[in-house]
């Protein structure tokens, strides 16, 4: 018990009630009442900060969480915004700025995924139906190619009897017009190839990858293509190994070497093959010492059944074949050329 209380109490006492066993007791009651209740009143005191420190940590963590509850309520009503304006064909500009409550915006966005849902599963069936008809057109391409060229293999064939039954006696403008003819059926042909072929590059089916060594389809192409004495062609020492169709991949490289063949017009002719290595690309060129081409043909000559050949002899669908396979895989083509000096086509590959 505190000092000064104890002195307070023994100042209204009686001198022979001072040492009174009764009195002492009092005294002590009163000492341990007091101890009591300052252990009360601390512990109630250390209680309160608890719960006080308590209140002010989950008060803190409460406006965390409102704030990000408000934030994601935020974005969940813009992007339900965007989606109305894909899925709902609402007026310009109706409810775009409306605050919605977290119950409209459930409703909204459950009647929204209903939605696209539905266009998803119409989506799915528009795709097996364009998978189908795909896959008719190819077969189709396939029939028609096929009855196409096998009149001309017959008319190439009634020629060639021609030439072999009359050798000598047959006259040389009828022999020549016979040679026309023939070189106009192999054209037929090598079009009708061509468009077959175009018509089949992003069929995805047909696109089997494997690890094309292009030094090696470089030498294929060339005996194929039986380059002229005059005509030299180097290609860099250490090709890359690409990762693609190699038919596509020989496709590319013969097409753009027969055009820098057939624009050869000096006494030696020089083409080159180069590449260089991005971080994403393989970028090729194929440059010449040809003709060259004039700036405003630069476009022109990737579109389809486009030529520069006077003589006609090109089909105008090779470089587009080109153009088409190199797009197939990220890529781009463009040319840069100077007349009578050569041309230079260049293509990035991704890897």
């Amino acid at each position: 018990m505190h000092s000064l209380l104890e002195r307070q109490i023994r100042k209204f006492l009686k001198k022979e009630e001072k040492g009174s066993q009764d009195i002492q007791g009092f005294i002590k009651a009163i000492d341990r009442s007091y101890h009591n209740y300052e252990d009360q009143f601390s512990m109630l005191q250390r209680a309160m900060s608890i719960s006080s420190q308590e209140l002010f940590e989950a008060n803190e963590k409460l406006k965390k969480e409102a704030n990000q509850q408000k934030k994601v309520i935020t974005r969940l009503t813009d992007a339900t915004h965007i989606l109305q304006s894909i899925t709902v064909k609402n007026p310009k500009g109706k409810n775009k700025n409306k605050e919605l409550t977290g119950v409209e915006l459930a409703i909204l966005i459950e009647k929204q995924a209903t939605q696209i849902s539905e266009v998803e599963k119409q989506r799915e069936v528009l795709l097996k139906d364009l998978e189908k008809s795909n896959k008719e057109l190819n077969e189709y391409a396939n029939i028609v190619s096929h009855d196409l060229k096998s009149p001309l293999r017959s008319i190439n064939t009634l020629i060639n009897w021609i030439k072999e039954d009359a050798k000598e006696n047959l006259d040389p403008n009828i022999r020549n017009n016979l040679d026309l003819i023939d070189q106009n059926i192999e054209k037929m042909d090598n079009l009708i190839t061509g468009i077959l072929e175009y018509s089949v590059i992003n069929n995805k089916s047909r696109n089997q990858k494997s690890d094309v060594q292009l030094i090696g389809l470089i030498e294929e192409i060339l005996q194929e293509l039986k380059v002229p004495k005059h005509i030299q062609i180097n290609t860099q020492a250490q090709l890359p190994v690409v990762l693609a169709d190699r038919s596509r991949i020989k496709q590319i490289f013969k097409n753009l070497l027969i055009n820098a063949i057939q624009s050869i017009d000096k006494e030696k002719g020089v083409i080159l093959i180069l590449f260089e290595e991005t971080s994403n690309f393989w970028k090729f060129n194929i440059k010449d010492n040809g003709k060259g081409i004039a700036k405003k043909y630069h476009d022109k000559i990737f579109q389809i059944f486009q030529t520069l050949d006077d003589q006609k002899k090109s089909t105008g669908i090779g470089l587009p074949i080109v153009k088409k396979i190199v797009e197939f895989y990220n890529g781009k083509i463009w040319l840069e050329s100077q007349e009578e000096i050569g041309s230079t086509f260049y293509f990035t590959l991704k890897k």
